[in-house]
């Protein structure tokens, strides 16, 4: 009987060593083992809060082996409540039992990251499907390339052209890569065009040098003096070779018997600075009277024009400018022909008309 009051006395002694502690622990157990439908059940019967929201916070100096297991049940029951309601709390590890504390700011950079990163990668999903599918042109044509020079190339160089203005335009920029860069033409190509009235020769021959190169003016803005005095008298011989031959289109592109010479590069160093062919043109026009017209220049007026086609094999306009070429060709030949027919239509017509003359004389 003694020992038994012994043990009484020692668990009367426990007792009143964690009144507190026994209390505090295990009425949320039961309360928190509820599911949130029988807690507002609860809260109907009762008119009051449920058990779990009276329980005090528990402070880091706690260290007893049953604390992790209530953590983690109110920890479920508030966070679907309130996931935010304050800036710091506790979270248990699984695997260790241990509490750390964590800074739900900090937690929320990681989440804003995250919903970054992946908002980024679904923006450039797209943009990387059509990179794939971007048609691959000139080596010399990068995503850093300026993009009046990228459209130009993609529409305009090495394109055949016949075109007398268009022609007398690109012979003056290839000019005037001597002074400038094909981005910086390309930027001011609207007011060449107002100064040089749309490069219609007829009219630019009829210009006046000092007025054109007098200080101040639109045109001294955009290139030097020497320039703009060869521009206005490759206007007049221009107009001479159009008396002479027709058309400065039927002059130029006989050097090469009207049909593009198509050199198949691979790589942009073997893309030559001038050529002998180069060297026949700039010859004749300086025996004309023409100026500013190197053999650099007349090489670069050549592949701007069409004339040599200079696009890389591996570049999308490299066939498409071969079969514009083979199209014009056509259209030249169909052309020919029919001035043929023509030509001797009249030539019958006239000798009929004199057969019926000498005979009615007769």
């Amino acid at each position: 009987m003694s020992g038994v009051q012994r043990v009484r006395t020692t668990n009367v002694a426990d007792l009143e060593f964690w009144p507190v502690t026994r209390k505090s622990l295990t009425k949320p157990l039961r309360k928190t083992e509820k599911s949130p439908e029988e807690e507002v059940m609860a809260l109907d019967e009762k008119n009051g809060l449920p058990s779990s929201a009276i329980v005090e916070p528990l402070t880091p100096q706690l260290h007893s082996v049953s604390i992790p297991s209530v953590l983690r049940r109110n920890l479920s029951l508030n966070a679907s409540c309130s996931s935010d309601a304050s800036s710091d709390s506790f979270h248990s590890c699984a695997s260790t039992g241990r509490i750390y504390r964590t800074n739900s700011t900090a937690v929320r950079r990681r989440q804003l990251a995250l919903k970054s990163k992946t908002s980024v990668l679904d923006g450039i999903s797209e943009p990387l499907q059509d990179s794939l599918q971007v048609k691959k042109r000139c080596a010399w044509v990068t995503a850093h390339t300026d993009p009046h020079y990228a459209t130009f190339h993609d529409e305009e160089w090495g394109l055949p052209e016949h075109d007398d203005k268009k022609l007398f335009e690109l012979l003056v920029f290839s000019g005037a890569l001597a002074e400038l860069t094909w981005p910086a033409i390309l930027s001011k190509r609207h007011i060449f065009r107002e100064v040089f009235a749309d490069f219609d020769p007829m009219i630019v021959a009829k210009f006046s040098d000092k007025k054109l190169t007098a200080p101040g003016s639109t045109a001294s803005s955009l290139l030097s003096e020497l320039k703009l005095r060869a521009i206005i008298e490759n206007a007049r011989q221009i107009s001479k070779v159009i008396d002479e031959f027709g058309s400065f289109n039927k002059y130029i592109w006989s050097f090469v018997n009207y049909k593009p010479v198509i050199s198949r590069f691979r790589y942009p160093r073997q893309i030559p600075v001038r050529t002998a062919k180069a060297d026949v043109i700039s010859k004749d026009l300086v025996k004309r009277g023409f100026r500013s017209v190197g053999p650099t220049v007349i090489y670069s007026f050549m592949q701007v024009a069409g004339i040599t086609n200079d696009h890389l094999i591996s570049c999308f306009r490299f066939q498409e400018c071969v079969t514009a070429a083979e199209g014009k060709e056509a259209d030249v030949t169909t052309n020919g022909v029919d001035d043929k027919r023509t030509a001797e239509l009249i030539e019958s017509d006239t000798c009929r008309a004199i057969d019926e003359l000498s005979f009615t004389s007769e």
